[in-house]
């Protein structure tokens, strides 16, 4: 791990990769295997090694809007909450450093969607084994990988409001299930598994793939604390390396590839870097002053995320003072006929969460517990698009919440708000309410929640699909399936951004997945 450039370091490698987050530690550590290749891997934020802020996932909460997240604002929002901020991690590893560790195998039924829009080869038979080759499980299902890097367990039953939870959910047609035994769960509630170590440590891909070979694999460099300014290009369209600001900030350094550069910068990040290198709408770019290098439209289109809301109550009795992550148990379940994905998830929450209902003069507590419904399948779509050409300004994110025509998003929330309190009136967990604080009981009619939905909805920091892949002859995908950037060479793309669109879960585990399969594609080259 380097902070500033040495004399004695070679400014090329085989391979630059820009962005340490989930998927690019990932590459890093699965391209540098090969003795024979040199790789470097350059990351805007810190490195996480012996960091306990990080590394103990109990302690997430307090990373949000800390000096480890970018904290993105929103732009204005038509029909959503403006005052919600986007959480981005400001470290290595991504936002597997910085998230609740909620771990799902990608439904299949998600990933053939995607072969559909075009990504060719990204059904469940080609990513599900990178799945199985990343983890090491211990639950039941012969798909399952047991030697893999990443540690998946089921979180621990030790919740008694939680068992109340899933007690009340079954009674309304939500049966107790486990996560990731090789079916989708439609409808059902459980237990989550989690990417953690028994001691609470959390696998993100940072302490699983890097920390153990940073000191022995000499032909692996990671430079952190410098922030990737541009790709650079020659006269072909070549991508022969990045520009990045230096750790003392006194200027700007140069790396560069021999074979390939690879950004992995995020769902927000990956188009804003493109579009300042020139990739991007045309009309766009020569509005910021930048010159067109490939006119790409869907750079920084398409934003997919879960939006998020809440019903919180009072708890009548003690809640549990230690947990694993605080986030613990997952609702799914179907909203219409004929799904076969669920288009509502919830998770249980064991804790206050009053961070944007407070504002609106929604009533507290120190000893609570809530459920979040969110959209899994969501058609809203927003943009990522740059503030200015200065790759310092962050960008301007506007999901666009609730403004699909149809009006889906809020009929399949208003629903989750609904099924949260049918659940919190069933026994046992009518035991644990002592009174609903937010929408609260005057909150009746569909207007009266979506007033409520609209203004204080969160996000689950699920950004996606911004920078998608698709067919060749799409010109709104700006990946080819070999997650190479259309117009240019030598240059591809794998995070979140690389996403048709979001699977109906957590997706972290399907970002380290495509890591690995990323890896598997450019060792064929």
């Amino acid at each position: 791990m380097v902070d500033t450039q040495s004399a004695a370091n070679t400014d090329t490698f085989d391979y630059v990769i820009a962005g340490g987050g989930t998927a690019g530690c990932v590459l890093a550590a699965r391209l540098s295997e090969d003795p024979s290749v040199t790789v470097c891997l350059v990351e805007a934020g810190p490195s996480d090694v012996d960091d306990r802020n990080i590394l103990e996932l109990s302690e997430w909460m307090h990373l949000l809007d800390s000096g480890y997240d970018w904290d993105y604002p929103v732009e204005p929002q038509e029909k959503g909450n403006s005052f919600m901020r986007h959480a981005r991690a400001k470290v290595l590893g991504g936002c597997s450093s910085h998230n609740s560790c909620i771990a799902f195998w990608p439904p299949a039924e998600g990933l053939a969607d995607w072969e559909a829009m075009g990504a060719k080869g990204w059904g469940a038979d080609s990513l599900w084994p990178f799945v199985a080759k990343l983890e090491n499980n211990d639950a039941e299902g012969n798909h399952h990988g047991h030697s893999g890097p990443v540690r998946l367990r089921d979180v621990p039953p030790l919740d008694p409001c939680g068992a109340a939870v899933l007690e009340a959910a079954a009674k309304v047609g939500l049966p107790t299930v486990k996560f990731n035994r090789g079916t989708t769960v439609t409808n059902g509630a459980g237990w989550f598994q989690i990417n953690a170590a028994e001691n609470g440590n959390r696998m993100s891909s940072s302490h699983a793939f890097l920390h153990p070979i940073l000191e022995t694999r000499k032909n692996l460099e990671v430079r952190t604390n410098s922030w990737v300014s541009e790709i650079l290009f020659d006269d072909q369209n070549n991508a022969t390396g990045v520009r990045y600001q230096r750790p003392d900030l006194t200027g700007y350094d140069t790396v560069s590839a021999r074979r390939e550069v690879v950004v992995t910068a995020g769902a927000i990040d990956t188009p804003k870097l493109l579009m300042l290198s020139g990739i991007g709408p045309a009309e766009h770019l020569r509005e910021m002053g930048i010159a067109v290098r490939v006119d790409s439209p869907g750079v920084g289109s398409n934003l997919d995320d879960h939006v998020e809301g809440l019903v919180f109550w009072e708890a009548s009795r003690p809640m549990v003072t230690s947990s694993t992550q605080w986030w613990e148990i997952g609702l799914f379940t179907t909203t219409e006929p004929g799904l076969n994905q669920p288009d509502l998830m919830m998770h249980y929450g064991s804790v206050p969460f009053d961070m944007n209902t407070l504002r609106w003069g929604y009533p507290t507590t120190d000893n609570g517990f809530c459920l979040t419904p969110n959209v899994t399948l969501g058609r809203s779509r927003g943009t990522v698009r740059l503030r200015s050409r200065d790759f310092r300004d962050r960008a301007k994110v506007d999901p666009r919440y609730f403004t699909d025509p149809e009006g889906h998003d809020e009929r399949v929330m208003l629903a989750g708000v609904r099924l949260a309190r049918k659940i919190a009136e069933q026994e046992p967990l009518r035991s644990w309410v002592a009174r609903e604080l937010a929408p609260g009981p005057d909150a009746v009619t569909d207007d009266e929640l979506l007033d409520y939905i609209h203004k204080t909805h969160n996000t689950v920091y699920h950004p996606a699909a911004t920078a998608r892949m698709g067919s060749v002859d799409d010109p709104m995908a700006v990946l080819d399936p070999e997650l190479r950037v259309k117009g240019v060479q030598r240059l591809r793309v794998v995070d979140a951004s690389a996403m048709p669109k979001l699977p109906a879960v957590n997706p972290n585990i399907t970002v380290m997945a495509m890591g690995e399969k990323c890896a598997d594609l450019m060792r064929k080259q």
